[in-house]
């Protein structure tokens, strides 16, 4: 802006002009305070900018002749609290004699400035209760917000939940994590626990996604198969490996409607489980003996390292290798990949970090009062979480390199859809780290460049 253009607009603001504006409302400590300096002016320039609407709509100014004969005329102003940012003000917002007058500024109904209602699902997202919430903008802000008002805000979640819950999925997701947290809830008037079913996935990019969240009673292998079956419906039709914990039929659940699927089974579950079978004086030696099974570096050597485990234990302990072997296809498909890519599949932990931080949001909640409450939270809190996905998995191309040859699939973004198909049809690019293509090759092995 020019500078004598500047001096114009400013010329009205002069420094004594602005001194005497704090000194006639109480200095400049008390600036900030309830009917202030800041809020007497806040309100001012809201009615004005609502007044210019006004003349605006009008298409004259106030007191002009012009107005006569126009068939619409001002209609005094009625009274509105509004709460801003960081204040709240009673304001005197226009009227016109036939109703037609739509403010921009502050439309009509509304109380709330933009942003206001995103702060307050911000602070309900990372854990805080309604009473919380209100004492916080109270305190912080001297505003007084009612519990219904924060419930209502919250509650226009719900819309987005149901739209988030019903998104089309992509075609292919390679690694897919199951798992299940419980939380509590009223019902009928007593207190149970629910249990909420998530699944994350890892798309053909290497990013996290979160596919959906489910509530039910208990957790079960029957409404598992109802995720899956769900997911499928989305638009889900292919997973390379799905990584679970050692749910009884859990797997059973997967294959079903995913019959080429494999799945890998929690190793860390599975040292837990082993582990509530041995007494406190053993239990270390024991898991460092368990270490060489799912440590070996193929999957001979972790043969042989559960022989050597069922000789030295199985006279005290006879479950813990009866349980490696009962699961041993289950425990063991990580084994046929480099060992960047088995720290991604071998356990749920992937998932299990997602659990941990809806924890440290759930912890200051008691019993929810209903199951809309529960979606509610997890879905803002899950937002959050998100929000630091913003890299693939470390070596993912290396692992797309792996997943093309062992499931015969195409990789992504270059000539196959990464469906498994028919043999004769041209599936298989073999990548660099730096995704160039280094040969393609048909279902038979023959050159396709």
């Amino acid at each position: 802006m020019p500078k004598q253009q500047q001096k114009k607009k400013s010329a009205g603001l002069t420094d004594e002009f602005l001194k005497e504006l704090i000194e006639e409302y109480g200095g400049p400590t008390a600036i900030l305070d309830e009917g202030g300096l800041m809020g007497v002016l806040q309100k001012r320039l809201i009615e004005t900018a609502m007044g210019a609407e006004m003349d605006a709509h009008l298409v004259y100014s106030r007191h002009s002749p012009e107005g006569i004969g126009t068939g619409n005329s001002r209609n005094g102003s009625g009274k509105k609290t509004v709460l801003l940012a960081n204040n709240q003000i009673e304001i005197d917002t226009p009227r016109d004699r036939n109703g037609s007058f739509e403010p921009q500024l502050i439309a009509k109904r509304q109380k709330r400035f933009e942003g206001f209602d995103e702060q307050i699902i911000s602070l309900y997202a990372r854990g805080m209760s309604v009473r919380d919430i209100r004492s916080w903008l109270h305190e912080t802000y001297q505003v007084e917000v009612s519990d219904g008002l924060i419930s209502t805000v919250t509650d226009a979640v719900i819309e987005d939940v149901r739209a988030w819950q019903s998104r089309p999925l992509d075609p292919i997701y390679p690694i897919v994590f199951l798992d299940c947290l419980v939380v509590k809830s009223r019902e009928e008037g007593r207190v149970r626990n629910k249990s909420v079913y998530l699944a994350l996935g890892v798309n053909m990019e290497g990013h996290k996604e979160l596919l959906g969240l489910w509530i039910a009673n208990t957790e079960g292998a029957k409404f598992w198969l109802g995720v899956v079956t769900e997911l499928k419906n989305r638009g889900l039709k292919d997973i390379y490996i799905a990584c679970v914990d050692g749910l009884k039929g859990f797997p059973e659940a997967i294959e079903a409607v995913f019959p080429q699927t494999e799945v890998q089974l929690c190793i860390v579950h599975m040292i837990r489980n082993c582990a509530r079978y041995v007494s406190w004086k053993d239990r270390k030696a024991l898991c460092a003996d368990m270490k060489l099974i799912y440590a070996a570096d193929t999957i001979e050597h972790a043969k042989l390292a559960l022989e050597e485990l069922a000789t030295k234990w199985d006279a005290q302990y006879p479950t813990v290798s009866q349980l490696w072997r009962k699961h041993w296809d289950r425990l063991t498909p990580y084994l046929d990949f480099p060992k960047d890519i088995r720290k991604v599949i071998y356990t749920t932990n992937a998932i299990e970090s997602i659990n941990r931080s809806l924890r440290k949001v759930l912890k200051t909640k008691g019993a929810f009062p209903h199951d809309e409450a529960i979606m509610k939270i997890m879905f803002l809190a899950l937002q959050n979480i998100s929000k630091k996905w913003t890299m693939p998995i470390r070596n993912w191309p290396a692992a797309m390199n792996q997943f093309a040859i062992k499931y015969e699939c195409g990789a992504p973004g270059f000539l196959d859809t990464g469906l498994r198909g028919h043999p004769a049809v041209l599936r298989c690019v073999l990548l660099r780290h730096d995704r160039s293509i280094i040969r393609c090759v048909d279902g038979y092995g023959r050159d396709a460049n």
